[in-house]
C-alpha cells in the first residue's frame, strides 16, 4: 500500500508560538491542543460523576435528602448521561487521545490544519459552557432523559422545558461543529501526512481505530444535527417536526401531524455508531497496550483492522435494536435483532485475538496492562448481556429495568473509562517526561475495577426482578422486594466511595506532572514511533530537521536474535522484524527479519526484557 506524506521542505518555524498565550492558550499545537480537549473533558467529566452520585443517594436512601427533588433527580439523569457520553468519552478519544497521538504515531508534524484545529477545541469548550449554562438558567437544565424523546421533552411538566432544553440543543450543535473540524482534519491526516515508509497497513492499531471513529462520526453526527435544529425549531418557532396533535393540561396545542418516532430513528441512527466513536479507539488502544506490555506481536494485525472496519460499517444497520419497544413490524425486528448478532462476531474477533496475544506472551502486570485486562473483562461481561437485549422477545420485558442500566454501563462507561485510564497511565510519561506514581496506580486500579464490579453485577439480578429505571422513588412498591432496597444501598455506599476515589487519581495526574519521577524516552520499551521523538516531551513539530522513516509495522516484539526485545519502526531495515507479510514477499530468509515468535516457544530465545517503567538512568539507550 502507497505511503503518503507531506514535503519535509517547510519545517521552519511556521506555527512556532512566540508567547504565552500562542504556546498555552491560542495554540495550534497539536499536543497542546489535545491536552486541552483532555483537560476540559476530564473537567466536565468529574460534574458528571458528581451527578451520578447524588442520584445514588436518592435511589439508596429515598425521601431522606430533602433537597433532591424529583424535578431535580430527572434534571441530573439527563445531564448526567450526556455529559459522559458525549462531552467526556467521545471528546477525550477523539479531542484527546485522537489529537496527541495521531501525528506523533504516523511521524507527522502535526495536524494537517493546525489552526482548524485550534477552532475546534475552542468550539468545543463553548459547547460545554452552553451546557453548563443551562444549571444557572430559570428552570434549569431539561430533565427529558439523556435521548431528549418528545414530545416530552418540548412539552410543560418536563424539569426544564423553556431555557434547560435550549440550551442544551445548542450546546449539542455547537458540540457537533467541533466534532466535524477535528474529524475533517484527523481523516485528512492519516491519509496525507504519514511519514515516509508508514503505510497505512503499518499505522498502530491506535491509529487505525481513532481514523474509523472519526469517520463514523462525520457520517453519524449530522443525523444528531439535524435533529437538534428541528427539535429547536419545534420548540421556539412552532414547527411540528416531531410533535403530534397533543392536548397540554385541557388545551388543544398548535403541534400538528409531527412523529416523535421520527426523532427517535434520527437519534439511535446516531446513537449506536456513537457506541463505536468511543469503542473503536478503545479498542486501539487495548490492542497497542497488550502488545507492548506482554512483549509480543499482536496476533492477526490485520485481522484486527479489517475486525474494526466491519464493525464501523456494521454500525450503521443496528440501531433500531434501541426501539424494540416502540412497536416495529416483527420483520424489522428480526432483521436488527439479526444484524446485532452479526457485529458481534467481528467484535469477538478481536477478544479472541487479544487473547492469542496474551498467550505465552511476557506478560508485565504494570498498572496499563492491568487497567487493559479489566477492560477485556468487562467489556466481555457487557457484550454478553447485549447479546440478551438483541433478541427482541427479551429485551422487550427487560427494557425499561435495571438490566439495561448495568449493560449500558458496562460497555459505555467502565470498560471505556478503564481504557482512559490504562492510556493516560500509559502516555503520561511521554505527555509530561514523568511518571505517574505507580503505588497510587495500582492502589487506583484496585478500587475502580473491583468497585464498579459491586456497583453493577448486582444491577442485573435488580433488573431481572424487575425494578424500573427512570423512577425517582422506590419506596412503598409492593412488587420490588425488599431485598432490592437492601442492595440499593449496598451499590449506594459503594459508588460514592468509588466516586470519592477517583480524586486521587486528580491528585496522582497533578503530582505527578510537577513532581514525579523524571521517565527516560521509552519506559516501556516500545516499538511504535511515538516514542522515539528527538526531545521528551516532543517538541514543537515533533521531529527537529528531519521526519522519521518507517522500515517495519509497530509491533516487532521478542524478535529471536535482536539485540532488544523489542524493534523501532525508524531502527534501520537490517535489524529485522519485518511484518510477516513482508517476510512472506521476502520468501521469509531467516528467523531474524520474521515475525515475532512467541515468549517462550521454539527456536532462539528472545533477548532477556528489563522491567517496564524504569526511569531514566535504569534504561538501557534507546535506538536512534
Amino acid at each position: 500500500m502507497s505511503t503518503a506524506h507531506v514535503a519535509d521542505d517547510d519545517f521552519d518555524t511556521e506555527h512556532e508560538p512566540h508567547s504565552f498565550w500562542t504556546k498555552y492558550v491560542w495554540s495550534q499545537d497539536h499536543k497542546v491542543i489535545a491536552v486541552q480537549y483532555a483537560s476540559v473533558a476530564i473537567f466536565v467529566g468529574l460534574i458528571g460523576l458528581v451527578l451520578s452520585n447524588l442520584m445514588r443517594l436518592q435511589i439508596g436512601f429515598p425521601g431522606v435528602f430533602q433537597f433532591i427533588t424529583p424535578e431535580h433527580y430527572y434534571q441530573w439523569v439527563t445531564m448526567h448521561g450526556m455529559i459522559m457520553v458525549i462531552y467526556l468519552l467521545t471528546a477525550l478519544f477523539l479531542g484527546g487521545f485522537g489529537n496527541y497521538m495521531i501525528p506523533l504515531m504516523i511521524g507527522a508534524r502535526d495536524m494537517v490544519f493546525p489552526y482548524m484545529n485550534m477552532l475546534s477545541f475552542w468550539v468545543y469548550l463553548l459547547s460545554v459552557i452552553v451546557l453548563l449554562a443551562s444549571f444557572f438558567v430559570p428552570g434549569g437544565p431539561t430533565g427529558a432523559g439523556w435521548t431528549l424523546y418528545p414530545p416530552g421533552a418540548v412539552m410543560s411538566g418536563t424539569p426544564g422545558q423553556e431555557g434547560g432544553i435550549q440550551l442544551m440543543l445548542v450546546s449539542l450543535i455547537i458540540f457537533i461543529v467541533a466534532t466535524t473540524m477535528g474529524g475533517l482534519n484527523y481523516v485528512t491526516t492519516v491519509l496525507q501526512a504519514r511519514c515516509p515508509g508508514m503505510t497505512l497497513l503499518r499505522m498502530p492499531l491506535t491509529v487505525w481505530g481513532i481514523f474509523v471513529a472519526t469517520i463514523l462520526a462525520l457520517l453519524a453526527f449530522p443525523a444528531l444535527f439535524v435533529s437538534g435544529i428541528m427539535m429547536l425549531l419545534d420548540k421556539t418557532a412552532g414547527t411540528s417536526f416531531f410533535m403530534p396533535a397533543v392536548v397540554q393540561m385541557g388545551q388543544v396545542t398548535n403541534y400538528r401531524g409531527g412523529s416523535p418516532l421520527l426523532f427517535q430513528h434520527l437519534f439511535w441512527f446516531f446513537g449506536h455508531p456513537e457506541v463505536y466513536i468511543v469503542a473503536l479507539p478503545a479498542f486501539g488502544i487495548v490492542s497497542d497496550l497488550i502488545s507492548v506490555h506482554a512483549r509480543k506481536a499482536i496476533f492477526g494485525y490485520r485481522t484486527m483492522v479489517w475486525a474494526i472496519v466491519v464493525i464501523g460499517g456494521l454500525s450503521f444497520i443496528v440501531w433500531a435494536h434501541h426501539m424494540f419497544v416502540a412497536g416495529m413490524n416483527p420483520w424489522f425486528g428480526f432483521f436488527f435483532a439479526t444484524s446485532t448478532l452479526i457485529i458481534a462476531v467481528p467484535t469477538a474477533i478481536k477478544v479472541y485475538n487479544w487473547v492469542l496475544t496474551l498467550w505465552r506472551g511476557d506478560i508485565h502486570l504494570t498498572v496499563p496492562m492491568l487497567f487493559t485486562l479489566a477492560f477485556i473483562l468487562t467489556f466481555l461481561a457487557g457484550g454478553l448481556t447485549g447479546l440478551f437485549l438483541g433478541n427482541v422477545s427479551v429485551d422487550i420485558p427487560l427494557s425499561g429495568t435495571y438490566f439495561v442500566v448495568a449493560h449500558f454501563h458496562m460497555v459505555m462507561g467502565v470498560a471505556p473509562l478503564l481504557v482512559v485510564f490504562g492510556a493516560i497511565y500509559h502516555w503520561f510519561p511521554k505527555i509530561t517526561g514523568r511518571m505517574l506514581d505507580d503505588r497510587l496506580g495500582h492502589l487506583h486500579f484496585w478500587v475502580t475495577f473491583l468497585g464498579t464490579y459491586l456497583i453493577y453485577f448486582p444491577m442485573h439480578y435488580l433488573g431481572v426482578l424487575g425494578m424500573p429505571r427512570r423512577y425517582h422513588n422506590y419506596a412503598d412498591y409492593e412488587f420490588i422486594p425488599q431485598s432490592a432496597h437492601q442492595l440499593n444501598v449496598f451499590i449506594t455506599v459503594v459508588a460514592l466511595f468509588v466516586g470519592v476515589f477517583q480524586l486521587l487519581f486528580v491528585w496522582n495526574l497533578l503530582w505527578s506532572a510537577f513532581r514525579g519521577r523524571q521517565a527516560s524516552p521509552n519506559p516501556w520499551r516500545a516499538a511504535s514511533l511515538e516514542w522515539f521523538t528527538p526531545d521528551t516531551p516532543p517538541k514543537h513539530g515533533n521531529w527537529g530537521k528531519q521526519l522519521p522513516v518507517v522500515y517495519r509495522w509497530a509491533y516487532a516484539y521478542s524478535v529471536p536474535g535482536a539485540k532488544e526485545d523489542f524493534i523501532a519502526q525508524n531502527a534501520p531495515p537490517g535489524e529485522g522484524g519485518l511484518e510477516p507479510e513482508a517476510v512472506g514477499a521476502q520468501g521469509g530468509h531467516g528467523a531474524h527479519a520474521g515475525h515475532a515468535a512467541p515468549t517462550g516457544g521454539a527456536g532462539m530465545a528472545p533477548p532477556r526484557p528489563l522491567p517496564l517503567g524504569g526511569g531514566g538512568a535504569a534504561q538501557r539507550k534507546e535506538s536512534p
